[in-house]
């Protein structure tokens, strides 16, 4: 038992590693093997995220006006996690609207120079999440940033499982390939959870719009990715935590 808890302690490490700027699994007696197992805590890490976003937004909802304790919410996320999923979604947004084959696609993501398409993907995306927590209250938007980003890193978990990652080596390559039954227990009981807070916050009908929107821009961008490039990488792997995100929060505004 002692062995087992330790072993999941060290992979919730290389999670948070992986997903944000902390060097959380400094020290550990690491393999590669351990990375696809530890995405079974990319939904737990992003609770953990969404917990210091939610306490910014509702800390900074009564001095400030709504959209700025929005924008500071947002703002903290993503010094949490380095921004790498808002690279990831501006790398995709490049290569999907730029190459007109998958070989020209994947060559434009792999440039770390922004287009046009990365820069319009993130001031629409960003701005309207930014305008959708604005119009949440201050505890509905600590629990529902919390959730969110629970549930959106779930997303992401999903994509690993049930598509093909279609670069022979890079960032999301170590995560690349099955996920094991145990993973999918573990993330989507994190998800279940953060379903469930999401209702406790607003209502069922509030929790069922905010799954319906999440699976809709899962399946908005992960249709746009895999029919210009057959598969995934890492940068689509942030657009898919970011569209999803967003998705979410509309999901549940329609439905409030």
């Amino acid at each position: 038992m002692g062995s087992a808890l330790a072993r999941e302690w060290v992979l919730l490490r290389l999670a948070c590693q992986m997903l944000t700027r902390f060097p959380a699994a400094r020290g550990i007696d690491y393999a590669p093997a351990l990375d696809a197992a530890a995405v079974r805590y990319y939904p737990g890490v992003g609770v953990l995220v969404g917990l210091a976003g939610g306490a910014v937004f509702a800390a900074a909802h009564g001095p400030f006006d709504p959209l700025l304790a929005a924008a500071l919410a947002i703002a903290v996320t993503v010094l949490l996690t380095g921004a790498m999923h808002e690279d990831g979604l501006a790398d995709t947004a490049d290569g999907i609207g730029g190459g007109d084959s998958a070989e020209r696609a994947l060559e434009i993501m792999r440039d770390s120079r922004i287009g046009v398409y990365g820069v319009l993907a993130l001031i629409l995306v960003v701005g309207a999440k930014a305008f959708a927590l604005a119009s949440l209250s201050p505890w509905t938007g600590f629990a529902i940033l919390v959730a969110v980003h629970g549930l959106s890193r779930w997303s992401v978990v999903f994509v690993i499982a049930t598509a093909r990652y279609v670069r022979s080596s890079g960032t999301a390559s170590p995560v690349a390939g099955p996920v094991s039954a145990v993973s999918h227990l573990v993330a989507g009981g994190t998800a279940v959870a953060c379903l469930a807070l999401a209702g406790y916050s607003g209502s069922s009908q509030a929790a069922a719009g905010l799954l319906v929107g999440l699976a809709c821009g899962h399946a908005a961008v992960r249709a746009a990715f895999q029919s210009k490039i057959k598969g995934y990488t890492g940068d689509c792997l942030g657009a898919t935590q970011q569209v999803s995100e967003l998705g979410a929060y509309l999901g549940l505004l329609a439905c409030l």
